[in-house]
């Protein structure tokens, strides 16, 4: 039996229509049936942050948790049970948000298309922040592109937005929302049928796992935050017969300290995970700073990272030199796996028909491991890596006694240089001794050439970081990643 799919929005709940494809976009909606232009299209892949809407919903301290997304791959259907924010949203009457105002005061804008998205980026930071810090608002901006004004003026909005105070984060009509939402928490799985197809959404890994076994193999996506899922509508017009998603698996959405080791449901977000991710190791976190924007950060998860098995994915190569392994879990019970096993071949994994990731574990780091993630790309900021390298090498002096090499964009998956650890193992990790083991990475990969990189540049770039990893362990100095990279 089909059951409506209902979030909020202006205050009052919407439901779904169930004629809405269970493919259809936020963005598609909003645009198409409730007639609401504000939010734009540009790239329509989550990119150039246009369509940029806020998703709200009560956080772990049952406060609402306001957060940026891309509506233009993120399926209206996901917002079951949420509440959404556009930029038609804002203001009062004839009077604008805080927000909007700076932005007219700051001559933040100019042709206007892209200002929709702005408005709405930094509507989520300022109802999570007391005041405007550089550092982090320029991050929140990261994933909004702007073609005419510049971003001096929209920075400068950022912090005139706060010029008046924080007054509202905990205002009546808040407290309001969330006794909305928590009219539409469920108690049970969704399912909701379209023409098209239906939208699952169960709510424990068992459920879960029942319904992966309940239907035809090769007929339904699992959908985790659509990062990467919502291009395969928006760019290769596909259309399954079923979505599942994981967004409401309980067990999926935890984080759990084993002491010696961290594991981390597959469906918790980067942003979610950001906090344990620096705990394990500062440059772990660096580098998440720098994978997609923040919309995608609220939206991917790392457990769709792996499971779609790009051999670009940005998380894989640290984890396995950190040694992490998976679990998976079908019908048939749970296995877990080495993660570097999980890679068959270039978007081939070990999973099987009706098994999904259930959770990462990731041993933290000893006091005799050395550990640092490299990311070489054109930009600094949202973009794919041509090259991202992670070593983690544990030494007893200056002899490495174990090594763990892992990179991405050298190969069809990512993976572990197993030649290079041996030319490393047993041996002085000292500048002058680390050339055997950078010549061994030839060996260990014959990379491609595309549009990011030349197979040259690749493993010269490869064999220089391993270089500049051994510098900076050798002499305790972290190298500039801006004069670097």
């Amino acid at each position: 039996m089909s059951e409506p799919v209902r979030f909020v929005s202006r205050g009052q709940v919407v439901t779904v229509a169930p004629d809405v494809p269970h493919t259809m976009t936020v963005l598609e909606y909003l645009r198409t049936r409730l007639r609401r232009t504000g939010s734009k299209e540009g790239c329509a892949e989550g990119d150039c942050g246009a369509c940029t809407v806020v998703i709200a919903e009560a956080g772990a301290d049952g406060r609402l948790q306001h957060r940026a997304v891309n509506a233009c791959i993120l399926f209206v259907h996901q917002l079951d049970g949420k509440a959404l924010f556009t930029v038609a949203d804002l203001a009062e009457g004839d009077k604008l948000h805080a927000v909007q105002q700076a932005m007219v005061e700051a001559h933040g804008s100019q042709c206007g298309f892209c200002t929709p998205g702005f408005v709405m980026s930094l509507f989520a930071y300022y109802k999570s922040h007391d005041r405007a810090e550089d550092s982090s608002l320029k991050d929140a901006l990261a994933g909004n592109l702007c073609r005419c004004t510049g971003y001096r003026p929209i920075l400068e909005a950022g912090q005139k937005m706060f010029d008046g105070g924080r007054n509202d984060r905990f205002a009546p009509q808040e407290a309001a929302l969330l006794a909305q939402l928590a009219g539409l928490t469920r108690g049970r799985m969704l399912r909701h049928s379209t023409p098209d197809g239906d939208f699952l959404s169960p709510r424990t890994a068992d459920e879960l796992a029942d319904t992966l076994a309940s239907l035809p193999d090769g007929e339904s996506w699992i959908l985790a935050g659509g990062t990467d899922v919502g291009l395969w509508v928006t760019k290769q017009h596909r259309m399954p017969r079923s979505i599942v998603s994981l967004g409401r698996v309980a067990e999926l959405q935890r984080i759990a300290d084993h002491g010696e080791s961290i594991e981390i449901g597959a469906g918790v977000t980067y942003t979610d995970a950001f906090a344990v991710i620096e705990s394990l190791h500062p440059d772990f976190a660096r580098m998440l700073r720098r994978l997609g924007s923040v919309q995608i950060r609220n939206s991917g998860t790392i457990g769709g990272n792996i499971a779609n098995g790009s051999p670009i994915g940005d998380s894989m190569p640290a984890l396995i030199a950190l040694g992490a392994t998976l679990k998976l879990q079908s019908k048939a019970g749970t296995r877990d796996m080495p993660l570097e096993a999980f890679f068959l071949a270039y978007r081939r994994t070990a999973l099987q028909p009706g098994e999904f990731v259930r959770s990462v574990t990731v041993r933290k780091p000893g006091p005799d491991s050395r550990f640092a993630v490299y990311k070489l790309s054109k930009r600094f900021d949202q973009d794919i890596s041509a090259v991202l390298a992670a070593f983690h090498v544990v030494l007893e002096g200056d002899t490495v006694q174990s090594a763990r090499l892992a990179f991405g964009g050298m190969a069809g998956t990512p993976a572990r240089a197993a030649k290079t650890e041996a030319a490393l193992t047993g041996k002085r990790f000292v500048p002058a001794e680390i050339e055997p083991a950078a010549a061994a990475l030839a060996a260990d990969f014959t990379p491609m050439s595309d549009m990011r990189a030349s197979a040259a540049y690749r493993l010269l770039a490869a064999q220089n970081l391993l270089r500049k990893f051994c510098l900076e362990v050798s002499t305790g100095e972290k190298i500039s990643v801006e004069a670097a990279e």
